[in-house]
Order: C-alpha cells, then sequence, then structure tokens
C-alpha cells in the first residue's frame, strides 16, 4: 500500500514530508489508553488491533486497521488534544506513517481528499462498533469466537492462525476456560482443527 492510492500527489508530498514512517513488530503497543495523541498512525502494510481496555484489566477487541486506514479515535483525540480512549497494538509486523496531530488538523481545512477519509473511517468504524455491541449483547460465545478466528484468517490471508486461547480470550472480553471449552467444541463439530497456539479454519 502506498500513499498515492489513497490521496492526491499534493497531499502525499506533505505526508511524506512531516510525517514519519516507522517499522513495528507484532506486539507492539502504537497508542496507550490515556495517553496523548502526538501522531496518528496510518498503515501502509500489516495490521494493528484497536482495544478498549476497562479499569479491571480487561479487553475487548473493537476492530482491526489494515493497510490504508488509520483510527478514526486516534484522529479525534489528536485533532482536539484528548486522551486515547483506546489502546492500539501491532497485530503483524507494520510499517506506519505517523502524522503529526496538528498536521491532521490543518490539512482537514486544506485538503478535501484527507476530510473524505476520515469521514469514511468514522462510517467503517461506526459500523463495526455496532457489529461489537450486537456481539456482546445478543451473540453466543460460539458465535462470537467464530466471527474472530474468520476476521483473523481474513487478516492473514491464511486457514491456520497461530494465536492462543488466552489471546482470543482477551480479545472477546470472556475467560480463557470458556474460550477453551468452546473452541473444543467446535473441533468436534468439525469446524477447526487445534494444534498447539495453532487453529486451522476448515
Amino acid at each position: 500500500m502506498v500513499l498515492k492510492d489513497i490521496f492526491q500527489s499534493d497531499l502525499v508530498r506533505e505526508i511524506e514530508e512531516s510525517g514519519n514512517l516507522k517499522h513495528f513488530k507484532a506486539g507492539e503497543t502504537i497508542v496507550n489508553m490515556d495517553s496523548y495523541i502526538k501522531n496518528i498512525p496510518v498503515v501502509l502494510s500489516g495490521s494493528i488491533k484497536v482495544i478498549r481496555t476497562e479499569e479491571d484489566g480487561r479487553e475487548i477487541l473493537l476492530y482491526y486497521l489494515t493497510p490504508g486506514e488509520s483510527c478514526i479515535v486516534s484522529i479525534l483525540s489528536g485533532m482536539k488534544n484528548e486522551t486515547s480512549k483506546i489502546k492500539a497494538v501491532v497485530e503483524e509486523d507494520a510499517d506506519i506513517m505517523l502524522i503529526p496531530a496538528d498536521k491532521a488538523k490543518e490539512w482537514v481545512k486544506k485538503y478535501p481528499d484527507w476530510t473524505e477519509f476520515i469521514f469514511d473511517l468514522y462510517q467503517k468504524r461506526f459500523e463495526e462498533l455496532l457489529d461489537v455491541v450486537n456481539s456482546v449483547a445478543f451473540q453466543k460465545i460460539d458465535t462470537r469466537l467464530l466471527h474472530l478466528i474468520k476476521q483473523k484468517v481474513l487478516l492473514y490471508k491464511s486457514k491456520e492462525i497461530s494465536v492462543t486461547h488466552q489471546q482470543l480470550a482477551d480479545e472477546l472480553g470472556i475467560t480463557r476456560e470458556a474460550t477453551s471449552r468452546v473452541l473444543k467444541q467446535m473441533e468436534k463439530e468439525h469446524l477447526l482443527i487445534l494444534s498447539r497456539n495453532k487453529i486451522e479454519l476448515l
């Protein structure tokens, strides 16, 4: 993914001049809860998972960021100089363009395609958050778990994914024991195959 695939040439030039391209390894945290957003991430390769963490330590996955996307919560917090309400962790090794928050705010008035990019992100993330609310409120654990595994299969472009039961439990905000129990039942139903730290979707 290159910036010219998303933005017009004038904006691409400004992003390259003002931004800072960095490589992050899987597992690195790039945005922490309650921290001020000084730089807004635009994913060029790899992926990021955006998480909400509660005071008791429980987490729930909100959505993934893939190439060509940014975090709307980070954009809004950065432009308003407010602390982050989310945590962003690199899912796959990623190349990320870090854009100064003050530039992001300036470009809203200067570049229509940047404004359109923000509105498109807002709409997409709002729909995804509605899915999360619907999932937590109305769906059973097995449905939520299968949906998450399918998301990861699409993300990694492989039917076999490397993930622990604890990681899945954390992302869904449920216990590891419940996760393992449901996964074993799904294996009995021939929906997937379990092996050490790996799951293959059938």
